[in-house]
């Protein structure tokens, strides 16, 4: 009997064990109604073109997520929503910071995303994400600048992960970008390998004062020399202007004197819309022309006015005719140009296959963790390789970077109410081939 009784004591003491400790279990996680994602955008000023279709882009993909239910997050055992707040910069990146601050603050945002705008524009968002420990996922466009900027920051920018193009670095040997068609530089080449010969050779650069634009223009001039042109007033930086100049008549002259014939540069697009206006004018008349930035959206072109855009060429990015994509649903790279046709009624903006992207990548992200821990999802952004309605994304773990590809579009006139479109004339990706002939000369009119 004192046996039994023995034996009974670790018994008992096991019993009350458990229910004082079950008593004491934490509670079930409180689960959260939706996943707040905040952007700040360009949606008024130089910028906007880029918002236009990047911020159509994010909306699209959210709505195509929030149809199926929301993210599963495995911490919750269900889907959530995601509810998008998006503020406007109006173009301006010392307004960005405090939208920023506004979102993470204010709306209580969670994460913090944005399609493709220039470097300077996602600085001080990148700095307010680093204070408050919010990840942050966005398209800095241009790759070489926005290491420059990321290189001098204190405290580092380490909860922004970017996507982007590259202007002249190569893909490092053995990586997925290690082939032609990830940088400006190779893409443009198409169309002087092509027609180079019939020219001169004789080069005009220009570039705004920027970061973007001195970027490139430290980088093109020397490759042009490479390749056998004769690059015009490089050596005393002729064509580096300030943004928002009004008189470019001195610099299009001394390329009119110096019988340049073609002429490249980046800078926003009114800018480029004043500098055009004025060579008009002053019968410069080359037979190729490349502006980056400011030739890639249609509202932008359209404003420059007459047959300004006609024979411009860009680097241009997502296309509806892309043959190797993953999307959310039903939804396809051409059913998604379809929705932006019926709701702007205006010609075809890249940017909207970024932002789905964006958007693409953050989910998953979050799927992936299984939490919206900012640490835990921060660190499934980084470890992403994946297909998206653009392309694969694959992050540089030293550079938080990840290349998008690029083709060579060019600005022609077409039967439709909106005049102006921009087919793809070069590309060097089989998953899309070109849509359209290039235009050489440019036909003046």
């Amino acid at each position: 009997m004192k046996m039994k009784r023995f034996l009974l004591i670790p018994l008992a003491i096991v019993l009350v064990a458990a229910l004082i400790f079950g008593g004491c279990a934490r509670p079930a996680p409180e689960v959260p109604e939706e996943i707040r994602v905040g952007c700040v955008a360009s949606v008024t000023g130089m910028y906007s073109g880029m918002a236009d279709g990047g911020v159509f882009g994010l909306q699209a993909a959210i709505e195509d997520i929030n149809a199926q239910g929301g993210v599963f997050v495995e911490e919750y055992g269900r889907k959530l929503p995601i509810k998008l707040t998006v503020l406007d910069n109006e173009s301006d990146p010392i307004k960005a910071g405090s939208l920023a601050e506004s979102l993470v603050l204010q709306e209580k945002v969670q994460f913090l995303i944005c399609h493709n705008e220039p470097p300077p524009m996602h600085a001080p968002v990148a700095s307010v994400a680093a204070r408050h420990k919010i990840p942050h996922l966005t398209n800095v466009a241009v790759m070489e600048p926005w290491l420059a900027m990321r290189a001098e920051v204190s405290p580092p920018w380490d909860y922004t992960w970017a996507l982007g193009f590259a202007i002249a670095t190569p893909g490092a040997p053995g990586t997925i970008w290690d082939k032609p068609g990830y940088t400006i530089i190779d893409t443009w080449k198409e169309e002087l390998d092509l027609f180079g010969d019939q020219t001169n050779k004789k080069v005009g650069v220009f570039a705004s004062d920027d970061p973007d634009g001195v970027g490139w223009y430290h980088l093109f001039p020397q490759a042009l020399k490479d390749w056998g042109y004769d690059v015009i007033g490089v050596d005393k930086e002729l064509g580096l202007f300030p943004m928002g100049i009004t008189d470019f008549s001195s610099i299009i002259q001394e390329w009119k004197d110096n019988d340049v014939e073609i002429l490249w540069g980046n800078c926003s697009a009114p800018d480029f819309g004043t500098l055009w206006r004025q060579a008009h004018t002053l019968g410069f008349q080359p037979k190729i022309v490349s502006a980056g930035r400011a030739a890639l959206y249609y509202t932008d072109v359209n404003a420059w006015g007459g047959d300004l855009p006609n024979g411009i060429g860009t680097e241009t990015f997502w296309q509806p005719q892309i043959e190797t994509y993953a999307a959310i649903g039903d939804t396809t790279p051409m059913s998604l140009y379809e929705r932006w046709l019926e709701k702007k009624k205006r010609p075809l903006n890249v940017a909207m296959g970024y932002g789905y992207q964006v958007v693409q990548v953050l989910a998953d992200s979050i799927e992936r963790a299984g939490t919206l821990n900012a640490d835990a999802v921060l660190k499934a952004i980084g470890d992403t390789d994946m297909m998206t309605m653009y392309s694969r994304v694959k992050f540089d773990q030293e550079t938080q970077f990840a290349r998008v590809p690029l083709f060579l579009g060019q600005w022609q006139k077409t039967d439709q109410p909106w005049v102006w479109e921009c087919p793809v004339v070069f590309s060097k990706h089989d998953f899309l081939p070109a849509t359209g002939e290039f235009l050489f000369p440019i036909p003046y009119e």
